[in-house]
């Protein structure tokens, strides 16, 4: 019975009606199975004969004798595959499917942040947006609300860490400050924001550029959670950076100054004559320390409700109903 067991884990063909041989031969022996118990866990590429009138039907099967002495299928068989394994394997290969394929929602959200962050071309952060191109966005905007894959952003603070860039905002009293990259020579680099969740604090910073320097100006505070998507924000201090002078001043060979085109290059050989004790002035100033100030009064505090947030993009909501559209630092989404 230990020799049946072994056996019925091999592949079976069918039995020949010749009587056993006593002796060894090269060609296939044979075993019959009378168990109908066996018999059935044999795989179902045996083959049942018919015997004589009134007998019962007998599975069989053929093994032969390899050259280590175990049993191997005849030349031609393919070893039968089992049922539950079949079905292991074209489950892992629908679930091996489904990966490959992004679900339906995360490619509506790529879609919608796309749409969102082109509507942003020519805006100028939001400065020189259209009514309708503001209406297209806010409704981008709410579309994207819907389908926040983080709804309490404030139980999820390290999403929040990092620096963040300024790509649009309704937010009217930064209107005069984007007014100001539109003067003749000054350019309005970058507006971000730097969050630090372990510590709970917040830097908004916006650079400045221009032929002759780099600066910045920035504010630094502290928030609290109120609930799992609002924090309240308090500013502490604000800091004048101190102006990065380039040691080589060029020029542009002309600029718009209120509809007008000046040339600027008589101003060129001027400029050169001076290069010298530029680069002197500019080193001796990067060297002082920033002007740093106190911001303790009532009108330091602010409040801010992220509505929308995943590793790439956020959208938050302040006082009055503004709208602050921010990318992460890195993220491809700056370069579209």
């Amino acid at each position: 019975m230990s020799t049946i067991s072994q056996l019925v884990h091999f592949p079976c063909v069918s039995l020949s009606s010749s009587p056993p041989q006593r002796q060894f031969s090269p060609r296939p022996s044979t075993l019959a199975v009378a168990n109908r118990g066996i018999a059935s866990g044999i795989a179902c590429g045996s083959r049942i004969r018919h015997g004589k009138p009134g007998r019962c039907l007998r599975p069989v099967f053929r093994v032969r004798a390899g050259e280590d002495g175990e049993g191997v299928p005849e030349e031609g068989e393919e070893e039968p595959v089992s049922g539950a394994a079949a079905a292991g394997g074209a489950a892992v290969a629908v679930a091996e499917e489904e990966k490959e394929e992004p679900p339906k929602e995360l490619l509506e959200i790529a879609r919608l942040k796309k749409e969102l962050v082109d509507s942003f071309y020519g805006t100028d952060r939001g400065l020189r947006a259209t009514s309708e191109t503001r209406a297209e966005i806010v409704e981008l905007i709410t579309q994207l609300e819907a389908k926040n894959p983080t709804p309490a952003p404030t139980e999820a603070l390290t999403m929040l860490n990092g620096k963040w860039i300024l790509a649009y905002t309704s937010f009217a009293q930064l209107f005069p400050l984007f007014a100001r990259g539109t003067l003749p020579l000054v350019k309005v680099e970058e507006i971000s924001q730097t969050i630090d969740s372990e510590n709970f604090t917040v830097q908004n910073c916006v650079l400045f550029s221009g032929p002759l320097a780099t600066s910045s100006f920035s504010t630094n505070a502290k928030f609290e959670v109120r609930s799992p998507k609002r924090v309240q924000i308090k500013f502490e201090e604000g800091i004048i950076g101190t102006p990065k002078l380039t040691d080589s001043i060029v020029l542009p060979e002309n600029v718009d100054f209120l509809g007008q085109r000046i040339d600027l290059t008589p101003f060129k050989g001027l400029i050169s004559s001076v290069q010298d004790t530029a680069s002197s002035v500019a080193r001796t100033i990067s060297s002082q320390p920033p002007i740093k100030f106190s911001l303790s009064n009532n009108n330091a505090e602010s409040w801010l409700l992220t509505t929308y947030l995943d590793e790439e993009l956020r959208i938050s909501r302040g006082d009055g109903g503004s709208i602050f559209v921010l990318i992460k630092e890195g993220s491809s989404l700056l370069s579209l």
